[in-house]
């Protein structure tokens, strides 16, 4: 937590700037620019920590990332609405991996193309957990982590990714 440069952006929704409702640092190999809701990150530069954590991570999954999104929930206030993570620069199919350090949290899974009677799915994120999305996990299934007022530590995710 105290190495990383926390900042706080704010993205366009429909047209409208609304402040990220959580602490965030892009870091990654220098050409690893990524760009979101009107949004560009440029990466920081690898910390140690953040280095090792990608290679005990790419040997885990058995994929090489070149980026990793850092983000601190606060507490349970502080949360991410409905998603996927599909810009270009992440490819058709891309890989994420998804490391939960610090308070649990869940994590919300839904189908894209859902009917009005099928529900969402829900993942407990326990600190230390990891969890893989890939294949077309990103082009069929959106998630969010929602406010969670009992929720009163922080938890810090690293979502690492290869732009392409």
């Amino acid at each position: 937590m105290r190495e990383v440069s926390w900042r706080r952006d704010c993205v366009q929704v429909f047209g409208r700037s609304h402040p990220i409702p959580r602490l965030h640092q892009w870091y990654g190999d220098p050409d690893s620019e990524y760009r979101w809701s009107g949004l560009t990150m440029r990466p920081e530069p690898w910390t140690a920590t953040l280095h090792d954590l990608r290679i005990r991570v790419s040997d885990a999954v058995g994929h090489d990332f070149n980026s990793v999104l850092v983000n601190l929930y606060r507490d349970g206030g502080d949360s991410m609405g409905w998603h996927a993570d599909d810009e270009p620069e992440l490819g058709d199919n891309p890989t994420i991996a998804s490391v939960s350090l610090g308070a649990e949290r869940d994590m919300k899974l839904r189908y894209r193309q859902r009917e009005a009677s099928e529900a969402s799915r829900t993942i407990s994120l326990e600190s230390g957990s990891l969890l893989v999305m890939a294949g077309t996990t990103q082009r069929f299934w959106q998630h969010s982590l929602p406010k969670r007022r009992r929720v009163t530590e922080s938890r810090i995710n690293l979502t690492f990714r290869r732009i392409i």
